[in-house]
């Protein structure tokens, strides 16, 4: 974990909801893909836990929605702002076990870990599938930047207006050697019961110190409790006690 003082260079709306922000500050403790930072937010006692969609030796990209009075604040911040952000927490995915053709599934604001993810396992030569799902079109964002790296793309919408009517599980592979996944818990919970292969799973939480030091975030395991901060977000499917 490290703290420091990142300086916003962008920060641009994908949808009505979701921003893309992209700061320079230094990155070195981030070292794999599925781990998250925490915001300092001028006014609001806890930090906000993001999820890192992309970075490099200097710079980082987060992707966020808006759904309370933090996010809003971050919304609203221009180019040339700083913000105070502790980086390299959490354990993210294992890439290791993919296989040669994993799939990846992201549901709304659990689709950012996945693009560095796929951006990972492209560099080692796999062939990688990406089912994103949103409830509507107007919610779809990144679809185009997955094509763009090359990843093969499915997009689900519950209402059907665009891509594939339904949920991530309705458009999986026929054939796929490993999956990654995050979103909310019904999704996971979903992919958890329809998937063939084994698995890692990033959970979402409201968390309090984001490093394991109040237990706020434990949640049961089939190997004990464990704390989302800390030991995951990323957690693997044999794990998982449903």
């Amino acid at each position: 974990m490290k703290q420091s003082i990142f300086k916003i260079l962008s920060n641009t709306p994908l949808t009505s909801t979701v921003y893309r922000m992209v700061l320079q500050g230094d990155t070195s403790a981030i070292t794999a893909p599925g781990q998250f930072v925490n915001i300092q937010l001028s006014g609001r006692f806890l930090r906000r836990p993001i999820s890192v969609c992309d970075y490099d030796g200097s710079t980082l990209t987060i992707l966020y929605k808006v759904v309370g009075g933090g996010t809003a604040q971050m919304a609203a911040m221009e180019e040339g702002q700083t913000l105070d952000i502790l980086t390299g927490l959490g354990n993210g995915y294992d890439l290791s076990v993919s296989g040669a053709h994993p799939v990846l599934l992201g549901g709304g604001v659990g689709v950012p870990p996945l693009y560095r993810l796929a951006k990972d396992l492209l560099a080692q030569g796999k062939t990688v599938s990406v089912v994103l799902g949103f409830n509507t079109a107007s919610e779809v964002f990144y679809a185009d930047e997955f094509r763009a790296l090359g990843c093969d793309v499915t997009v689900t919408t519950v209402d059907g207006s665009y891509g594939t009517k339904g949920f991530v599980t309705d458009a999986l592979p026929e054939n796929y050697t490993y999956f990654y996944t995050c979103g909310p818990e019904p999704m996971l919970k979903a992919v958890y019961r329809a998937a063939l292969t084994s698995g890692q799973m990033s959970f979402e939480e409201r968390m309090g110190c984001g490093f394991g030091a109040c237990m706020g975030c434990s949640c049961k395991t089939l190997t004990g409790y464990k704390r989302i901060c800390k030991d995951g977000p990323v957690m693997r499917k044999e794990e998982i006690a449903w």
